[in-house]
């Protein structure tokens, strides 16, 4: 695996040894261990959208195995004049061992990733968050033990947080059900490609929220308007308020069942205060997993 742009790129072998990799970093760092795989190599951080937990778990994540960061501010590296992506590609392979980039539309990671000559990491695009659904699947085993079999409701927007999911339960084997209002579903063709993955998991598209709720042992929501869709928030958030995880839809869910969300949340819209704060939620740890996840790819990508 020469990049990490989306999680269909990976095979289920791929999927379990970066989260095997990401629950043995996490152990390390606990027991204050020292695992420097990328010591003397340079990392570059290109940011087209603002971050809290990519921007720093990445930084971080680099400097404890060993590496440096470089933070590329559309402001301040010529692809915001205008220099082409191929162009900034070329260049940057010259210089750095690896790319992170989190950006608009999926089509820049994709040709970054075509003309360089480095691996490159999708941080995020309007299509796709695979590093948040890698943290996500890690959270989800250390809650439940496992992975296939689990029941995962996603519930809200069918954007990129929602195509990543799909990704990730389908190739782990897990069942995964998405309730999204119509116009607002997730990708068919990317739904279509999760399904005929090698012993996927059952992927379901629905309406209702009750329905995908129902049994789960899951419970994930992400904003109703995400980076780029500020002008159309009034819109949908009446067009969403039925799609809140509260204490109805909880009661819906398994017994034991776990409250995730990717963050930032806005509480009181796709998600309760008392539900995100309270006794099933894990979101926090969730959180975290970004650090450990990512320096698992980082190592994967780059460790000699």
């Amino acid at each position: 695996m020469k990049d990490f742009l989306t999680i269909g790129q990976l095979t289920r072998t791929d999927l379990v040894a970066l989260l095997d990799q990401a629950a043995s970093l996490k152990e390390i760092q606990k027991r204050g261990g020292i695992h420097q795989p990328l010591a003397g190599k340079s990392v570059g951080l290109i940011f087209q959208k603002s971050s809290t937990r990519t921007r720093v778990s990445f930084e971080v994540g680099i400097f404890q195995l060993g590496g440096q960061s470089i933070f590329l501010s559309p402001h301040d590296i010529q692809l915001g004049r205008g220099e082409t992506v191929a162009d900034t590609a070329r260049v940057l392979s010259r210089y750095l061992h690896a790319v992170v980039i989190r950006t608009y539309g999926q089509q820049i990671v994709e040709e970054l990733a075509h003309y360089a000559e480095i691996p490159i990491i999708n941080g995020l695009t309007d299509q796709h968050h695979p590093c948040q659904a890698l943290a996500d699947l890690l959270t989800v085993r250390e809650q439940k033990g496992h992975l296939e079999g689990l029941k995962l409701a996603y519930i809200g927007d069918g954007n990129n947080m929602a195509h990543s999911l799909i990704e990730a339960a389908a190739l782990s084997g897990m069942h995964i059900s998405v309730a999204a209002p119509e116009g607002y579903r997730p990708d068919e063709t990317i739904v279509a490609n999760a399904r005929s993955l090698a012993g996927a998991g059952k992927v379901d598209i629905v309406v209702d929220p009750f329905d995908a709720a129902r049994d789960a042992d899951v419970l994930y929501t992400d904003v109703w308007a995400s980076m780029g869709q500020e002008a159309e928030t009034e819109a949908r958030k009446k067009i969403f308020k039925p799609y809140q995880i509260n204490r109805a839809l909880l009661k819906e869910a398994g017994a034991d069942a776990i409250v995730m969300h990717c963050l930032p949340a806005h509480r009181g819209e796709e998600i309760t205060e008392e539900v995100l704060e309270g006794p099933r939620s894990v979101v926090w740890d969730q959180a975290e997993n970004r650090l450990h996840t990512q320096k698992a790819v980082l190592e994967l990508l780059l460790g000699s």
